[in-house]
């Protein structure tokens, strides 16, 4: 069995900012290894979410942490706007 990695706040991140991918229809799959459709909803959901723990935790996370999670949430909602911009069309 393979060591996990270590639980930590940018873990967290990447969890949540890789289910946004995969409901963007940017990355396959864990489960599957499919890419699904694009579902804008659960994209934002998971978007809305990252935002959240950023509101939260603000003054409370090392400037890594922080510039990590704003730099994940950058990223997604500029992918974001490009999926609905295709869907669009």
């Amino acid at each position: 069995m393979a060591e996990n990695a270590p639980l930590d706040f940018n873990a967290l991140v990447l969890s949540l900012g890789s289910s946004a991918l995969i409901h963007l229809g940017l990355a396959p799959d864990p489960t599957s290894g499919t890419t699904p459709d694009v579902d804008l909803g659960l994209a934002q959901q998971s978007i809305d979410l990252l935002a959240l723990l950023q509101e939260k935790t603000r003054g409370n996370l090392s400037e890594e942490e922080a510039r990590f999670l704003e730099q994940i949430l950058f990223d997604l909602r500029m992918r974001f706007v490009e999926a609905a911009q295709k869907q669009k069309k």
